[in-house]
């Protein structure tokens, strides 16, 4: 792979210490968030542009699943007591993962091990407070109702972006974080890519009230689970217990945070424990019940239930009990790879360059990642240990290359999940029950650094 780095406007470039730059995020995502609070931890000026017009608009109502790198990824940009405000509204995390029939047959069940409290080990947290907990300290930071529209190079190197409300920003470095359908990508790499899979996600929230409880399975309640059929068709299942926390000892957050309190609705509500459960196939298969672009939240919901109506009934209880205002559709895209391209001033994270489908649940975490190598690096030429330029290239080849491997595993994964192929199903399983009987064998074939990879493949990317 060929690696463009401008050296005349390398040399150009003094290594001076303490050498000052401003840089402008387009987008207040997770990714984007993360990257704010690690530059103004570094003392590196920084402010974020975002489109949505107040902090509680298009909020996500799911739960997110840190990896341990997304957590050390937040420890090393968050401040000491915003990480602590994180591992304080956590929920609770469940130590196993199953592989499931439709018929609610157990194929493989693995167990994982550590400390959720511990930086790097995996955690459940709600979308809604880990924003909250993003956007903390940084009001002076995040201006909200911004729209991006284009950018423009200037000839002394620097780069001025436009917004919709006619205004316009001069900065040094231009970071896109803004998601999938980015603009800035769309001006700086033409180039770059998506496509639609033709797999649909339909998810939803089922309360776990006392009652709730009580009318299901208790292997519903152990933690994760993935079931997979002989059909195009899977669904996950994950199990959000909400801490009881101490009055105060989360700062605020959690519980009945600002956008509960806003949202009282079910989807938005991150007060109460649930099952989110994610239900997948290509839209080819849906369309004899119905369109799932056309559909409402309830009609959505009809459809998961008609889909699965052969199914166990302990499955079809949870959908059925579920709140049809929870259900909402998601288009499963994916980018296409590209060769690293020449450095400039203008940069991208997360979905805005390497957009990847759930069915991995690292597409939150890879954006938290990228957040803190961005950091770092620009942190380093803000203290004069490397150009701003060789910061951006340095940053860039390392994020093209685990990024885009993240896009290509997280699509095979759709298509082993989403297979019509039953000979590779009935293999699959028979697999799966040989290993979950011969424990020594699991352990060997899924040491815990490999089978954590297996948790929560649906609701682990920004809806599209």
């Amino acid at each position: 792979m060929a690696h463009h780095f401008p050296e005349k406007q390398e040399t150009k470039e003094t290594l001076m210490s303490n050498e000052s730059f401003h840089v402008a995020i387009i987008g207040g995502g997770i990714g984007g968030l993360c990257l704010a609070q690690g530059l103004s931890k570094a003392g590196v000026s920084v402010t974020v542009y975002e489109r949505d017009r107040t902090r509680t608009d298009r909020l996500q109502g799911y739960r997110i699943h840190i990896s341990p790198k997304g957590s050390r990824a937040l420890y090393e940009c968050l401040p000491a007591n915003l990480y602590k405000t994180f591992l304080s509204t956590c929920s609770l995390w469940n130590d196993r993962f199953s592989f499931l029939t439709d018929q609610m047959q157990e194929l493989l069940a693995l167990e994982t091990v550590g400390d959720s409290h511990q930086i790097d080990s995996h955690k459940s947290i709600s979308r809604i407070t880990l924003r909250e907990v993003l956007l903390a300290g940084l009001e002076e930071i995040v201006h909200f109702d911004k729209v991006f529209v284009r950018y423009r190079e200037t000839d002394d190197g620097n780069i001025v972006a436009y917004f919709e409300d006619g205004t316009a920003v001069k900065c040094d470095v231009l970071v896109a974080a803004d998601g999938g359908n980015s603009r800035v990508r769309r001006q700086f790499l033409p180039q770059a890519n998506r496509i639609d899979t033709g797999v649909r996600g339909i998810a939803g929230k089922f309360i776990l009230t006392d009652e709730g409880r009580r009318l299901l399975s208790p292997e519903l309640l152990r933690g994760p689970a993935l079931v997979l059929t002989s059909k195009r068709r899977s669904m996950f299942i994950a199990p959000h217990e909400v801490q009881r926390v101490k009055q105060g000892s989360a700062g605020g957050f959690g519980g009945n945070d600002s956008a509960s309190i806003l949202n009282p609705d079910p989807v938005f509500d991150n007060t109460k424990s649930y099952i989110m459960w994610g239900f997948g196939a290509p839209r080819e298969d849906l369309r004899s019940l119905g369109d799932p672009e056309r559909l409402g939240g309830a009609e959505l919901h009809d459809l998961v239930r008609k889909s699965i109506v052969q199914w166990h009934p302990d499955l079809q209880d949870l959908v059925r009990l579920s709140d049809p205002a929870t259900v909402s559709l998601q288009h499963i895209r994916s980018a296409v790879p590209i060769p690293h391209w020449e450095t400039k001033r203008i940069t991208l994270l997360g979905d805005a360059i390497h957009s990847m489908t759930p069915y991995r649940g690292i597409g939150g975490n890879v954006a938290l990642c990228d957040a803190s190598l961005l950091c770092k690096n620009l942190a380093a030429a803000q203290h004069g240990e490397k150009s701003l330029l060789r910061a951006i290239h340095d940053y860039e080849l390392e994020m093209v290359e685990y990024g885009f491997k993240a896009v290509r595993t997280s699509m095979r994964a759709l298509e082993q999940t989403i297979t019509d192929k039953a000979l590779a199903f009935a293999f699959r399983k028979t697999i799966f029950r040989f290993l979950n009987a011969v424990p020594a064998l699991k352990r060997r074939a899924f040491q815990p650094t490999d089978l954590r990879r297996h948790h929560h493949y649906m609701r682990d990317s920004t809806l599209n």
